[in-house]
């Protein structure tokens, strides 16, 4: 094992140094690991080594600190129509009687209530694996908090598989990666949603290495300065057993929500993600896919009362 771990280092530092020959990309040697440990060698994983250009990229933007002009920054986002995507199951503001329309705005007011007991503005959304329902979760909260008077950021920094562009039905660039590698400026990048108080910043184009686009100073400038000018700060991140964005991205934000879906997510899941975190402050976890009738049950008689009442009032007016 020391054998292939000396090989992988050696040629790194091939790579590093711009040697041609046995460092070169054309070259299958490059990488090649002594015939004393084929066996081995065969099941490492591969191991991703950035090129250069794209480190010399990072470098630059590392250089250019992209500053952003925070005096009248609202004013100056681009405003784009509400189309959500066919059955995307967002809720609707139009309807607030419906099920998950109330189940989201309860997760709103414990949030509320946090954060009148503490400072906490930023929070990222993720789950334990894929398919659990976090960008779902997160794209309904932001809804759900845009409902009231202050303006609300929906972030998504899931930079390797986004979602979030396609339920909006909005371009995926500019985003936060073009902000990033200083190509946009961050008014640009994020977009005000028609006849609300949210504000969508996509993920951008598409990185060779997302972990390290992340890693970047300013990241933490950033957020920081985005949290001061918006209520709510929501960040779409990906599955905590599957990278290291979202753990990064805790240390980063005020609070962490986890999403489990039910029959689904096991419990040792969720148990190993909670200890990636560390002692990142974990806000709570959300439940998502229950069934219908398990929440229909709760708000059925009272909503049906509700309705009842005018009706019995108008027969003893008459």
């Amino acid at each position: 094992m020391s054998r292939v771990h000396d090989a992988l280092r050696r040629a790194e530092q091939l790579l590093d140094s711009g040697e041609n020959g046995a460092a070169s990309n054309d070259d299958p040697r490059s990488l090649a690991v002594t015939e004393e440990a084929p066996i081995v060698a065969a099941r490492q994983a591969p191991v991703e080594i950035p090129n250069n250009a794209y480190r010399n990229t990072l470098a630059r933007s590392e250089q250019k600190q992209p500053e952003v002009d925070w005096l009248n920054f609202l004013s100056r986002c681009k405003v784009i129509p509400f189309r959500p995507a066919p059955e995307t199951h967002l809720i609707d503001v139009e309807r607030p009687h419906e099920v998950p329309g109330e189940e989201f705005r309860s997760l709103r007011t414990r949030l509320n209530h946090l954060q009148s007991q503490q400072d906490l503005h930023s929070i990222v959304v993720t789950s334990a694996s894929p398919a659990e329902g976090k960008s779902f979760t997160a794209v309904n909260l932001a809804l759900a908090q845009s409902q009231l008077e202050s303006p609300v950021l929906l972030a998504d920094l899931d930079l390797r598989r986004p979602v979030i562009h396609n339920l909006f039905q909005c371009e995926r660039t500019p985003g936060f990666s073009d902000f990033l590698l200083a190509e946009r400026p961050l008014e640009e990048c994020i977009r005000k949603i028609e006849g609300s108080n949210l504000y969508f910043l996509p993920a951008g184009s598409q990185v060779k290495n997302p972990l390290e686009l992340l890693n970047m100073r300013h990241v933490k400038n950033t957020l920081e300065g985005l949290r001061k000018i918006f209520n709510w700060v929501i960040l779409d991140t990906p599955p905590l057993l599957f990278s290291a964005d979202a753990n990064l991205l805790s240390t980063l934000t005020d609070g962490t929500l986890i999403v489990v879906r039910i029959g689904s997510t096991t419990y040792d899941s969720v148990i190993r993600a909670m200890q990636t975190l560390c002692e990142n402050n974990v806000l709570g976890i959300v439940a998502n896919g229950a069934r219908a009738g398990e929440l229909y049950s709760k708000y059925t008689y009272y909503y049906s009362k509700q309705e009842e009442e005018p009706e019995e009032a108008a027969e003893v007016d008459e």
